[in-house]
């Protein structure tokens, strides 16, 4: 597929004055003049540019650019990069014809096993992001984070003007169903609807508070292993760090725990596209601190990519096994531990596949889990996924 009558190329404003050899720029294969070979890449940049989602928002047509203006200028990470920038998406006729085109692109990208990273435009945006994994013959884990769960049943045929207040819904409706799993990481209680984490929790969803959140960041580690596709609203993060956000709050996520999350995703084997939404120029200092915030989670993303050990062969010497015996069904669990990462995962037996070894039935999990099995105690997150199975 030609994917370039999608795109525009980079403006020379954001490239031509970079001259360090050891540059993000540098490193890269972007758009200025000829398109890249995205089938050989590893990562593909992707601006968009859409804002119909909210129009009150005006500003985040311009995050993308924004943000290449501090990537750019950044070192180049670790690994062998093969990364792309693809320039800005085009936008559709309408907002549903751009969700089309990003699902389209994506699709295309994930299928090349080159991995999208969408950045711009309002948080509805990730509707497109998920549809690309409606061709693919499976369920998928979908997480994001943000400080307000996006979802309005009672307004979901609205007009496209609101879509970013309810763009989960459709998500969650959205026919052909192949949403396995959703994950929220960050929402804060006093900004939300208190009946919208309870109605998640009916479908054995996972939503974390913010404070929770702050509390152990490094158990939301086994959380983004879980997911297929991240979706990272920048109002999670706190406003003195990201000011650039029409909806920013004066709590949430710092700069460093963002990257800390961003670094997580990007080292998981399992996560094949990444979209950062709701950044807004605008709204920024004159310093761009935002720009700069997302820029460096990005980075971190990148960074971890090029980190990954794809442990995938749990019978094989890189793991340690273990086999706990419980008080009562199921009578034993059953763990693995990498050996060279330590990262521990789960094995839950789903009805709905034959072979137990199956991927999808082992999930990953934390030491804790392990020490809750070990005092006879079936861990939660056992028992939340074998419900989804049923």
């Amino acid at each position: 597929m030609n994917l370039s009558i999608f795109f525009k190329p980079l403006a020379p404003e954001l490239y031509q004055e970079i001259s360090a050899i050891n540059s993000f720029f540098r490193s890269i294969q972007a758009y200025t003049h000829t398109f890249p070979d995205y089938e050989q890449a590893d990562i593909a940049i992707i601006g968009l540019s859409e804002n119909r989602g909210n129009q009150e928002n005006g500003g985040v047509e311009r995050a993308a650019n924004s943000v290449r203006q501090a990537l750019y200028h950044l070192k180049k990470g670790s690994g062998a990069y093969k990364v792309v920038d693809l320039g800005n998406l085009n936008n559709g006729h309408s907002l549903e014809e751009t969700y089309l085109r990003i699902k389209e692109v994506c699709e295309t990208l994930i299928n090349h096993q080159t991995f999208p990273i969408l950045i711009g435009g309002n948080h509805d945006l990730d509707y497109g992001q998920y549809q690309a994994y409606e061709s693919m013959e499976k369920l998928i884990n979908v997480l994001s984070v943000d400080a307000m769960i996006d979802i309005d049943p009672n307004n979901a045929d609205a007009e496209e003007s609101s879509a970013w207040k309810h763009h989960l819904h459709k998500i969650l409706v959205h026919d052909p169903n192949y949403l396995l799993n959703y994950s929220h990481i960050g929402y804060q209680s006093y900004l939300i609807d208190n009946s919208v984490p309870l109605l998640l929790d009916k479908f054995y969803f996972d939503t974390y508070r913010l404070g929770l959140v702050k509390q152990k960041l490094n158990a939301m580690e086994p959380v983004i292993r879980a997911a297929d596709m991240l979706s990272f609203d920048i109002t999670a993060i706190k406003m003195d760090d990201a000011p650039g956000n029409r909806h920013a709050q004066p709590f949430g996520l710092s700069g460093q725990e963002a990257c800390q999350l961003c670094w997580y995703a990007g080292h998981s084997e399992k996560l094949t596209s990444a979209g950062f939404y709701e950044y807004n120029p605008d709204w920024d200092n004159e310093r761009k601190k935002t720009a700069s915030v997302v820029a460096t989670m990005v980075w971190y993303l990148i960074e971890g990519y090029y980190h990954r050990t794809y442990e995938s062969d749990f019978e094989s010497n890189d793991f340690i096994k273990y086999i706990v015996p419980m008080p009562s069904k199921p009578a034993m669990l059953t763990f693995y531990k990498a050996k060279k990462s330590e990262k521990w995962w789960m094995e839950v037996p789903n009805p709905q596949v034959e072979a137990v070894k199956e991927r999808q039935s082992i999930v990953p999990c934390d030491p804790s889990d392990y020490e809750m099995a070990t005092k006879g105690e079936l861990p939660d997150r056992w028992i939340q996924t074998h419900a989804k199975y049923l």
